[in-house]
């Protein structure tokens, strides 16, 4: 475990938590800056026009100096509204604005529930958003 220092110099431990959440939602990798072909080249059949679904395993790790980190009744609460409301049995693309114009990769939802949950969460108290796309396909997002 990382450790920081205090005014008086002696190190503080910091603690990390994290919360695992599952969503349900559908998507079409496609971006409207490229043409028809160049999306089926690119995307493949993720490009698919009726779009395909996934059951998304999202973890958020909160990180704090010693003590309570956060409640975790708040951090529920900030999952609902952040990931669960919006993305929850949703289209991305059709249902969440911010899809209409940034093609619905999982790099870009991490991005999305990232820029998101800094609005809601304490000041710089969210260390990493990771979602699992497929029990394989994992994405890492840490604000940078």
């Amino acid at each position: 475990m990382a450790e920081a220092a205090d005014r008086n110099g002696a190190a503080e431990r910091i603690g990390y938590i994290t919360r695992v959440q599952s969503f349900s939602a559908c998507h079409r990798l496609h971006s409207i800056h490229l043409s028809d072909e160049e999306n089926k080249k690119v995307y493949g059949k993720c490009n698919n026009p009726n779009g395909h679904g996934h059951n998304y395993k999202g973890s958020l790790m909160i990180d704090h100096v010693t003590g309570m980190v956060m409640n975790l009744t708040d951090l529920k609460r900030c999952i609902e509204e952040v990931i669960m409301d919006p993305l929850d049995h949703k289209n991305l693309d059709k249902d969440v604005p911010y899809f209409a114009s940034v093609v619905s990769t999982t790099e870009n939802l991490a991005v999305y529930i990232w820029d998101n949950m800094v609005k809601v969460l304490p000041p710089n108290l969210l260390y990493e958003v990771k979602i699992h796309e497929t029990d394989k396909n994992i994405v890492v997002y840490r604000g940078e």
